[in-house]
């Protein structure tokens, strides 16, 4: 049942960016996909649960669909109300400034296409979890408690973050309150404990080891890919004094601020 529910999931997951390619391409803003990422993995939720109707374990199965979903739509709604009114991502221009030819046949092959294999790989915990008739055990709870935790400090770094920009008087400055006091990605952080609860709330077998791969893939992509090194480096160029809130804050994991010596 698992390669049929898999084969479901990654039909769905292709429907879903085909259409946000032909969006894209109307609109000149393939940014969308950001959108779409989100949505994805409610998609994936949503369509691992019917391809495996009958199968796998309720008390697994069900809290699995309902974060998928439940993350799914928020970081959509998040990342499409930030969005909007504004013109292509930055990112997303100087990628396509470099295209050779067509710049949408250019941004399929360089920014559908390997976020749809990515969004794939990284739901595959959702067709495992789903299709498993293992019992649930202490494994299933700690996934639970760790995906609820990065939920909620994913959702509060935001919510925190919006209200910082929303201020006038902060216009130009450094969000380095809250949780941004004790990380400078608290959403990243959150994002990854929810990948990592994801795996652990999915897993029932040692032969679901193999889907490890989704966390460690996702946790590289948010740390050393397009997460928190690429932030930093265009912070690093666009805000002053961000040299020092860098010292001063951990990059990833939340920790306590540390201290700066004397005439720093």
């Amino acid at each position: 049942m698992f390669p049929l529910t898999v084969l479901v999931t990654v039909c769905a997951l292709l429907a879903l960016v085909a259409v946000t390619f032909v969006i894209g391409s109307s609109t000149g803003r393939h940014s969308v996909m950001d959108t779409a990422w989100g949505a994805g993995i409610a998609v994936a939720g949503v369509a691992s649960f019917l391809a495996s109707t009958g199968h796998g374990v309720p008390a697994r199965r069900w809290p699995l669909a309902i974060a998928a979903v439940l993350w799914g739509v928020r970081l959509a709604w998040h990342v499409a109300a930030r969005a909007r009114g504004a013109g292509e991502d930055p990112r997303y221009s100087e990628l396509l400034a470099r295209a050779p030819g067509n710049r949408n046949w250019y941004a399929m092959h360089t920014v559908y296409l390997p976020q749809l294999l990515i969004l794939w790989v990284a739901c595959l915990p959702l067709a495992a979890g789903m299709t498993t008739s293992a019992a649930t055990g202490p494994v299933t709870v700690i996934g639970g408690v760790v995906w609820l935790g990065g939920f909620v400090f994913e959702v509060v770094g935001d919510w925190q973050l919006a209200r910082f920009r929303a201020d006038p008087a902060n216009k130009g400055q450094l969000m380095d309150r809250g949780l941004w006091r004790y990380t400078r990605h608290p959403n990243y952080f959150g994002d990854a404990c929810m990948w990592w609860g994801l795996f652990c709330l999915s897993y029932g077998s040692p032969v679901q080891l193999v889907t490890v791969v989704s966390p460690l893939l996702m946790t590289f992509v948010l740390t050393r890919g397009t997460g928190q090194r690429m932030t930093d480096r265009r912070m690093a160029g666009s805000r002053p004094g961000f040299a020092a809130y860098a010292a001063r804050t951990s990059g990833f994991i939340p920790l306590p601020p540390r201290r700066q010596r004397a005439g720093n």
